[in-house]
């Protein structure tokens, strides 16, 4: 018999291990090149770290995690926070409020407006050093809002009652299955009204303003950007690009600043279905106190 027809093929796995290692290597260089351009997107030097505000502020939790990210990277020298907001949650909203005067007495903050930064959006910004607005931004709704709906009539229509059991008068105040009682108006009234003195409390803290000069322009009413320079709410006029470089000017950079923004990642499936439930979340604050502006 031919011996040479007995002998094993040469094997090509050798080729294929380095093939494998060298597709997983190059993969590998990728993944970290894209988080070094999400960090470090313009190289070495000192930069501005721009942070987003954009939408209704349901969580704060973001936003505090980026803004103290940018507070322990030594490359960072100042921060701006882009605001496009018609504010939101009390809480959230004064979380990051809280969150910007601290990481201010260590670098400066620049609060730059966009299309409206109203109610919770102009209350984070009175946080920052300073507050750029264009002429045209709508600033202001200093002010607290809760509504809910009472179905009492739409219930008794279709025959539903319900039997609420309860420890206490007020324990279930903003039902929508009972009437409203003076109670609940008195209870609510009171809630909303020391939310809304803390607002002119920092209004006033903030922008140099008397607690008399903040109420008699905190009835809810919005102002422009030049309307809001004239009544010291905002400490300039200009764009997003103007308040990088006064953010670079603060921060002590020369030349032209350099920016970085938070890696974003693609979007997903998750992404989407919390997107739409962002959304759907954001239809609850109608039955919890904000600070809040919307055109109906």
């Amino acid at each position: 018999m031919d011996q040479t027809r007995l002998k094993r093929p040469t094997s090509n796995l050798k080729w294929l291990w380095w093939g494998l290692g060298s597709f997983f290597a190059l993969l590998i260089a990728f993944r970290a090149g894209g988080m070094s351009n999400g960090m470090d997107a313009q190289g070495i030097g000192k930069k501005v770290g721009i942070i987003q505000v954009s939408g209704p502020i349901i969580s704060s939790n973001t936003i505090v995690k980026d803004l103290e990210s940018y507070r322990n990277r030594k490359d960072i020298s100042a921060i701006l926070v882009r605001i496009d907001s018609p504010g939101g949650l009390v809480a959230p909203t004064q979380e990051i409020y809280e969150k910007i005067k601290s990481i201010k007495e260590e670098k400066p903050i620049i609060a730059s407006m966009g299309s409206v930064a109203a109610s919770g959006g102009y209350y984070i910004a009175l946080g920052a050093d300073s507050i750029i607005a264009n002429s045209g931004t709508i600033v202001g709704s200093i002010g607290v809002i809760m509504n809910y709906p009472v179905m009492t009539e739409l219930l008794d229509k279709v025959g539903i009652d319900f039997e609420t059991v309860k420890s206490g008068e007020l324990k279930d105040v903003g039902s929508y299955s009972r009437e409203v009682t003076e109670a609940d108006r008195k209870h609510l009234n009171e809630m909303v009204y020391d939310m809304y003195s803390q607002f002119v409390d920092a209004v006033s803290k903030n922008r140099s303003l008397t607690k008399e000069e903040v109420i008699k322009i905190a009835d809810g009413r919005v102002y422009t950007g030049r309307q809001s320079k004239e009544l010291g709410l905002i400490d300039a006029i200009g764009t997003f690009e103007d308040a990088i470089l006064i953010a670079g000017t603060m921060g002590q950079i020369t030349g032209k600043p350099k920016t970085v923004q938070v890696n974003k990642k693609r979007p997903s499936v998750l992404d989407w279905f919390t997107g739409n439930l962002g959304q759907t979340v954001s239809g609850w604050f109608d039955q919890l106190p904000a600070y809040r502006w919307r055109m109906e």
